[in-house]
């Protein structure tokens, strides 16, 4: 990879691992599911009109908008708005990976490796560490809204496979069209469960640090991220691209750490230890059993 998009890779990173804190930020002051609806407002608008819709039928734009956008995001932003630490939700989402895995071959018929499966167990039992330490620094109700939250980005990545399957396409065109679908659903979540009462309060006192918050969400998280990520997948194989989202617990970590002063139990350090070798083991074990049956 040339220094130039390892560096890009890196911020890629960075932006995605801080967004967790973002979020904690920003539920402070707007409720989570309205949160949700500006973040998609704002990613979709302006940028609508200057991206073409890619050639995609509107039923994925749909499936796409329901599962990734407003499931992953309606769990995650409530999650962490009834108490689930930033840091942990960024670790404990990178389950949707094996998510992904049981839909694949549920919905697709995709059989698994060995290495997968080992993954897949490691992964379980960090998942089932973290669980079990429920309590007053992590509530099991967030716990369970960030799996729920992975298990819909999940189901928005068979979705994805559907749109690969369109043909090449300006996938963050699509991101930014996809973004339309989310806003009006967000609303209505917003106005049945938060009521009409916590959205006018919220938006009547919208500061600056709330605008920030919802800026970063759709301009950094989604458009730039989503844009710079899509552009490392079409100059390099996704084996090489994919490891690098193994870094954005750490960053989120780290962020939760020193804006909010979280710090992991040594139960929820082991699960995730346990949660990320799954993640490498799936990764990495079928390019290093390769790369040995190469050598000489």
């Amino acid at each position: 990879m040339r220094p130039r998009d390892l560096a890009l890779a890196v911020l890629v990173v960075i932006v995605w691992g801080v967004n967790f804190a973002v979020i904690k930020t920003g539920v402070a002051e707007v409720p989570p599911l309205l949160l949700g609806a500006l973040r998609f407002l704002l990613a979709a608008c302006p940028a609508v009109f200057f991206l073409r819709a890619p050639k995609v039928p509107w039923q994925l734009y749909l499936a796409y908008g329901m599962t990734i956008s407003v499931g992953q995001f309606a769990f995650l932003f409530s999650a962490i708005h009834v108490g689930m630490p930033s840091g942990l939700a960024s670790l404990v989402l990178q389950s949707q990976a094996f998510f992904t895995m049981l839909f694949a071959a549920l919905w697709l018929k995709e059989g698994w490796r060995t290495s997968q499966l080992v993954g897949l167990l490691l992964a379980a039992c960090g998942l089932a560490l973290i669980g079990s330490a429920h309590g007053v620094s992590m509530p099991l109700l967030g716990f369970l809204l960030t799996v729920a939250a992975a298990s819909l980005w999940a189901a928005g990545n068979i979705v994805t496979r559907a749109v690969a399957a369109c043909g090449p396409i300006n996938q963050l065109a699509f991101v930014v069209w996809a973004s339309l679908v989310p806003p009006l659903p967000f609303l209505a979540l917003s106005l049945l469960i938060e009521g009409r009462p916590a959205m006018a309060a919220a938006l009547s006192d919208f500061s600056l640090r709330s605008f920030a918050a919802v800026a970063y969400l759709a301009w950094a998280a989604t458009l730039l991220g989503y844009g710079l990520w899509t552009r490392l997948l079409s100059r390099y194989p996704a084996n090489q691209v994919a490891p690098f989202s193994l870094l954005v617990p750490v960053v989120g970590l780290t962020t939760g750490w020193l804006v909010f002063d979280e710090v992991l139990r040594p139960v929820h350090l082991a699960g995730g230890v346990l949660l990320m070798l799954g993640l490498a083991v799936n990764l990495f074990t079928t390019r290093l059993l390769g790369w040995a049956r190469a050598r000489p």
